[in-house]
């Protein structure tokens, strides 16, 4: 949520443990599988996705407590290419949020490993979506994905200490908040200290939510 992974400023992180991966299927390095129900889709980002992101996450709204994203269609094109080839190498996987009746993205969620590290998640949506349901089944479908397909036991992630909602959002989806990173979010103007959440499979107080998936 706090970051554009090819944004990141390197900060001062707390201490956590990383557990090694299960095994799991490699074959979403192959592909992005199609998480989808009655009122969402989430797929791989595509190139024709650009120009909506660039209008809905480049709003005041949504970027305040994330790196600054791309501030062009061409720089969004390029994202999207680059998300491509991270998922190919097997260290970035991102979904673009597409809600029915829709064809375009309206955010993402994107989940990032690095290696010794603690693989984090995080997650951008345009403020018109907001309670509208889209972020909370969209997320336990990620988390899903995260802890069966692609084996990973626990997943890090990092949120403002002023932005209330996201802290909130974090803490309804089971996670647990470890400490505080001094000044982790830097932006040109300003600098915030973050949160640090850890998120376990069997830490999660929702139910599994069913999607149908699909190759594309």
């Amino acid at each position: 949520m706090e970051m554009m992974p090819f944004n990141v400023v390197a900060t001062q992180d707390p201490m956590v443990v990383v557990p090694a991966l299960r095994p799991a299927s490699p074959e979403w390095q192959a592909f992005v599988p199609l998480l989808m129900n009655r009122t969402t889709r989430l797929r791989e980002l595509q190139i024709s996705d650009a120009p909506w992101l660039l209008s809905l996450l480049s709003t005041e709204e949504v970027s305040r407590f994330i790196s600054p994203p791309p501030t062009t269609v061409e720089g969004f094109e390029a994202f999207v290419r680059w998300s491509h080839k991270k998922r190919a190498a097997g260290s970035y996987v991102c979904f673009g949020i597409v809600p029915a009746g829709f064809d375009h993205a309206v955010g993402i969620f994107q989940i990032q490993c690095k290696p010794g590290e603690l693989p984090e998640w995080g997650f951008a949506m345009g403020s018109s979506f907001w309670g509208t349901g889209l972020f909370v089944e969209g997320a336990e479908a990620v988390l899903d994905f995260a802890f069966g397909g692609m084996g990973l036991q626990v997943l890090g992630a990092r949120a403002a200490t002023e932005n209330l909602r996201g802290n909130a959002a974090l803490q309804k989806l089971g996670a647990v908040r470890q400490g505080v990173i001094p000044k982790g979010l830097v932006l040109a103007d300003r600098s915030y200290d973050q949160y640090y959440w850890t998120l376990s499979a069997d830490g999660r107080p929702r139910k599994k939510i069913v999607w149908d998936l699909a190759t594309h």
